[in-house]
Formats: C-alpha cells, sequence, structure tokens
C-alpha cells in the first residue's frame, strides 16, 4: 500500500461488521499520531438465538411438490444494521463539527454495504477508502498500515 497522507484533526474510521474504532489524528502529517475517540462493539448472539425457526417450506402452485426456503443469514443483517448504525452516528459527528474529513478502513464487503448508504455529508467528508481489516490491530500498527512508516 503506498503512503497516506492523515492530515490534523482527521478521524479514521476503522471498522467491520462487528466493531469500530474512531481514530483522530492528534499529530501532524508529517508525524501522524492515531489517538482513540471511541470504540463501538456489537456483541452477536449465537445463531441459535437469532434464528427461531427452522427454514420455511414453499408449495408450488401446481402439483403437489414444495421445497425449501433458504435460511435467513442472522448474522449478516447483525452486521448490516451495525454498519448502518455506525454511519448514523458519523453523520451526527459531522454535523457537530468534530471532524470533516474522514477516511474509512473497512473489509471489502462492509465498505459495499456501506457505500450506498453514505449520507451527503458522508460522500463530501470522506476522502479515502482502504480496503483492508485493520479493526484487530493495535491503534500503532494501524498507524504504521496506513502511513506506510517502517516496521521496527
Amino acid at each position: 500500500m503506498s503512503e497516506l497522507m492523515i492530515h490534523a484533526g482527521e478521524w479514521v474510521v476503522v471498522c467491520d461488521g462487528a466493531k469500530a474504532l474512531l481514530l483522530e489524528n492528534t499529530g501532524d502529517t508529517k508525524f501522524p499520531n492515531l489517538r482513540k475517540v471511541e470504540v463501538f462493539e456489537h456483541k452477536s448472539l449465537a445463531t441459535h438465538e437469532l434464528g427461531t425457526d427452522k427454514p420455511g417450506r414453499s408449495h408450488s402452485s401446481m402439483g403437489h411438490s414444495s421445497s425449501s426456503v433458504e435460511q435467513t443469514d442472522w448474522h449478516d443483517q447483525e452486521e448490516r444494521t451495525f454498519l448502518l448504525e455506525l454511519l448514523k452516528h458519523l453523520d451526527v459527528v459531522l454535523a457537530a463539527g468534530k471532524t470533516k474529513s474522514l477516511i474509512m478502513v473497512a473489509p471489502p464487503r462492509a465498505l459495499g454495504v456501506m457505500r450506498p448508504a453514505y449520507s451527503h455529508a458522508m460522500k463530501a467528508a470522506v476522502r479515502s477508502e482502504i480496503d483492508k481489516d485493520y479493526v484487530k490491530l493495535p491503534i500503532y500498527e494501524i498507524e504504521k498500515h496506513l502511513t506506510g512508516a517502517p516496521k521496527p
């Protein structure tokens, strides 16, 4: 990955479908210093606690055949809900003027869920999207990956 310039005061949102780190650059462009502003986590329930019944059946209008209906992916729905709630929170952050610019870092699938749901304010604020899954890394490692800083 090429070197990313993170501006002073800019926020970096590192997330996946269950956790989000909101980081602010308290340093400058040359020497970024990412600091945790907020952490959002969604504790997923076990599948048997999410789904209440076995998959449904569909009956043909002609004849007597039936077929099963695909099981709802409850975890996928939970992840989508989490990501959309995160976007609502970020809209509030932008409206409050806590930051004017965002860098979004998330796996491709999460970016695919969020991108169509960006508000006009989000579209204007998102300066860069990075399709990586860094949410489980310590902040100093995230900083190194994003800025291309040499590893010790």
